[in-house]
């Protein structure tokens, strides 16, 4: 059958992450490829009054369809949110809750993206990002990275020599893979230069909340004075996945065009995911149970990172995150951490992703992710220890 797909699909690709998840199912193997919350810390008991209490109050109103841009008290909580947790000075009539924040990537590429477009990123950037942006047919544009994240220095030239740049895509706190935060400082110097070029930005923030140790920074949002800043925020991480809630909160003419996407996508978000939600933070205190979420990720990020200082040969270097779920290793020049993963990794009963499919351009094979988020303790430190003995023979053997 001669079936005619979109021509855009050429450029979509099937996610790099779930095909190594596929060959991590063996229970064997001590999987750090995923990127999962801890399902032990989901308020189950307590959602189970949520549910109760959301359909005896609003039963049948909680089973119909709704207005496109979100439950209103919903988007209030959002909005009370941000603005005390994020330093941003945002209303409700500028968020419109979508399917989880991977849709506001999605929607990003539909609202501003015709095929060969430029669009810049940091090198590496989120996968699922690359992803729903390839399918638009984009130029991407990568703007190295240090340990402080983007380097502004190289992202002045680029706009310089590219002023037709659709849109710039960014992660500034607990950056997944590399798990970077950007300082204060850096935030403001980005910020002069969007102002200067008048670029949109798509900030994506799931880990903001995630830090560790000291003060939440504040978002790009809270310094933004001309409404070009996009942020794209969600529920997954700081409570569950499951229920498929994100945000946007954008300036009123690019809020419309995601709007009259989401019609055209699938209407709106859950009727009784969003009712739910908003229960749940009337009934329960959200803040304090992200506090339980990062006590249990904060322990378990330190007990990985000492664990690779224990068991990592010399050469390889790692992230030391403050926050998130992520932290990013980089192996000596001239070894591929693909090939390695297939010849001595998985062998060894572990497994990682692979950093070069964060690189929209390819390159970078040096490179993989670790995930520490949705290990028990011990599976960690037993995890660590096999890949540093893979590692040791990879390298004694160069």
């Amino acid at each position: 059958m001669a079936v005619k797909f979109a021509r855009r699909l050429e450029n979509a690709e099937g996610s790099a992450i779930r095909e190594i998840l596929k060959l991590a199912s063996n229970p064997e193997v001590i999987s750090f490829a995923g990127g999962l919350p801890a399902p032990e810390l989901f308020p189950v008991e307590e959602m189970k009054k949520v549910a109760l209490a959301v359909l005896e109050e609003q039963g049948r109103a909680a089973m119909q369809y709704s207005a496109t841009d979100g439950f209103p008290p919903l988007r209030e909580a959002i909005a009370e949110r941000m603005n005390r947790k994020l330093y941003t000075n945002v209303t409700a009539d500028s968020i419109l809750v979508t399917n989880g924040s991977q849709q506001c990537l999605d929607f990003m590429g539909r609202v501003f993206l015709d095929e060969g477009d430029k669009i810049i990123v940091e090198s590496p950037s989120y996968l699922g990002a690359l992803n729903a942006f390839k399918a638009y047919g984009p130029e991407f544009i990568e703007i190295p990275t240090d340990e402080d994240g983007m380097i502004m220095s190289e992202l002045e030239k680029a706009l310089a020599a590219n002023p037709d740049v659709k849109f710039i895509y960014v992660i500034p706190d607990f950056q997944n893979p590399s798990g970077r935060t950007w300082p204060i400082e850096r935030r403001k110097e980005f910020m002069e230069i969007i102002n200067k070029y008048e670029i949109p930005v798509a900030e994506d923030n799931p880990y903001g909340e995630l830090r560790f140790e000291g003060e939440i920074f504040p978002s790009l949002k809270s310094y933004d004075t001309k409404g070009l800043v996009l942020f794209f925020g969600t529920f997954s991480k700081i409570f569950a996945p499951g229920f498929r809630l994100g945000w946007v909160s954008a300036a009123p003419e690019i809020l419309e065009k995601f709007n009259i996407s989401k019609q055209a996508a699938d209407l709106q978000a859950s009727t009784i995911s969003q009712m739910e939600m908003a229960k749940f933070i009337e009934m329960y205190d959200l803040d304090a149970h992200v506090e339980k979420i990062k006590e249990v990720y904060g322990k378990r990020r330190t007990i990985m990172l000492d664990a690779m200082d224990e068991y990592f040969p010399e050469g390889v270097t790692f992230t030391r995150t403050d926050g998130g779920l992520f932290t990013w290793v980089t192996l000596p020049e001239g070894i591929d951490a693909a090939q390695l993963m297939k010849d001595v990794v998985l062998p060894n009963n572990v497994a990682y992703v692979p950093g070069e499919p964060f690189y929209p351009n390819g390159g970078n094979a040096n490179h993989f992710r670790m995930n520490y988020s949705c290990m028990p303790e011990d599976r960690i430190v037993e995890g660590v220890k096999r890949l540093g003995k893979a590692l040791h023979e990879a390298i004694s053997s160069l």
